[in-house]
């Protein structure tokens, strides 16, 4: 059972013991915390609040709803809703700041808080640590009755994300539904099973629902990875569907099908939806270090910049705004667009992709089969306890002194045909291991290669 605390928000399983799970006490400790740190900016704030699916989500919104309530804070209640939404949201209303109820890919027992600013976008480490100390004092000054905050009950945050999508100049409704596809969607059983089926019938598109009941009871493991999506490969194989699309429980990470049932690739998501976006207008580019460098061919192509930052939305935002990037995001299926707005979201993404599959009328495969092709693994090396993980990554950076070693967030080693990056995760306690090479055997030895040197005692 674990609690954790970062940039990514306060996540954790539910049940256990106080500060070594996300119980109902450091739900109210957090959420008690983080209305402080609003409060300070204004003295009469409004937060918009919306969750996921989960099994657990009904319970923490209640609980961090009515504490902010006693704090004196107004809250606008969104109910099951997606991030991307929330986001919008907070904007939409001019909020002081927005919490969204998810952990995002985890699995079932988790649950976490996701922290907006006054922006909806995610806080940044400052912030964040602010927010941490204020809870960890746990000194708390509520509201006295007569000043208790008011809860509004909205229900057309999604109708207003939807509309503003299919606004986008880049969006090409008519040529989505001259193609009159047909598209399978996996939503894990989460808000995306509501979300998904909207857009897509706003764009004309017939929609095959699978596990798109909002029951909170996933189907499978919710991150959108091959292993996971047989039931997706196989609804689309069978009902001859165009292409299938799955998204995480709460729809920022986007991934596709092919119509023959195997994944376009969830690295590729954002490369689709950039290559169509700088085909209109060219501009710069941002993702992750652990991203492909498949971004960064595109990119060149029509003569825009690319650069990578650290791991983490709120990290890939803030560059993205110093390099004025027309669209950027994270490889594992997140795609951000500042004309509508600074956070992942894979409503617009699926808008973008199926407008540059429309007006080029050509399929997924045929799209990707267009990208430079890299290939990828991705490795998770689960956290004990005796593991020093800081010394694992001098040991990691040391060995390849003489290679290209990036270490602004954990340590990336650049190399002719490929990279290897290894980093503490935000959101679980393991080290992921991530990387990439021109050929499925180059990226085995490259992961043969980073094991043996992290277990070695050398």
């Amino acid at each position: 059972m674990t609690l954790i605390t970062s940039i990514s928000g306060i996540r954790g399983t539910i049940g256990g013991s106080p500060k070594n799970n996300l119980t109902p006490i450091d739900a109210v400790r957090f959420a008690a915390a983080y209305g402080t740190y609003i409060a300070e900016q204004n003295p009469k704030p409004c937060i918009v609040i919306g969750r996921d699916a989960r099994i657990s989500g009904n319970m923490i919104q209640s609980l961090v709803q009515q504490t902010l309530v006693a704090l004196g804070i107004d809250i606008i209640d969104l109910g099951l809703s997606t991030t991307p939404t929330v986001e919008m949201e907070v904007i939409r209303q001019k909020a002081d700041g927005g919490i969204i109820l998810t952990a995002s890919h985890n699995p079932k027992q988790w649950n976490a808080l996701k922290l907006l600013n006054n922006k909806g976008e995610f806080l940044n480490a400052d912030s964040g640590s602010k927010i941490l100390a204020i809870a960890e004092k746990g000194e708390f000054s509520f509201a006295e009755v007569d000043d208790l905050g008011q809860l509004t009950v909205v229900k057309d945050a999604l109708e207003a994300h939807i509309d503003q999508i299919i606004k986008l100049k880049l969006v090409n409704v008519d040529a989505i539904k001259k193609r009159n596809f047909t598209v399978v969607v996996d939503a894990v059983n989460s808000s995306g099973g509501i979300a998904v089926p909207a857009l897509l019938d706003r764009l004309g598109v017939k929609t095959i629902p699978i596990h798109c009941e909002p029951s909170g009871d996933f189907q499978h493991n919710p991150e959108p990875l091959a292993h996971h999506l047989s039931d997706l490969s196989n609804a689309v194989i069978n009902n001859k569907a165009d292409l299938g699309i799955a998204v995480d429980p709460d729809v920022d990470r986007l991934v596709f099908m092919n119509a023959d049932g195997t994944l376009f690739g969830e690295e590729y998501t954002l490369v689709a939806c950039a290559d169509y976006v700088l085909s209109k207008t060219p501009g710069n580019t941002v993702s992750n270090l652990s991203s492909t460098r498949a971004l960064a061919k595109v990119t060149a192509s029509y003569g825009g910049k690319y650069t990578a930052s650290a791991v983490g939305e709120v990290n890939v935002v803030e560059e993205m705004k110093l390099q004025n990037a027309i669209i950027g995001g994270e490889g594992n299926g997140g795609v951000i667009l500042p004309e509508l707005h600074y956070g992942r979201d894979a409503l617009v993404g699926i808008a973008l992709f199926l407008t540059h599959l429309s007006e080029k009328n050509i399929t997924a495969v045929e799209l990707k089969n267009s990208f430079p092709q890299f290939f990828m693994r991705k490795e998770k090396m689960v956290l004990s306890p005796q593991l020093d993980v800081d010394h694992l990554l001098k040991k990691f950076s040391k060995h390849y002194a003489n290679e290209k070693v990036t270490t602004i967030d954990g340590v990336k080693v650049d190399f002719k045909t490929g990279w290897v990056h290894l980093r503490k995760s935000n959101t679980e306690p393991i080290v992921r291991i991530y990387a990439e090479a021109d050929s499925e055997d180059m990226v085995d030895q490259l992961i043969k290669e980073v094991e043996k040197t992290i277990t070695s005692d050398a």
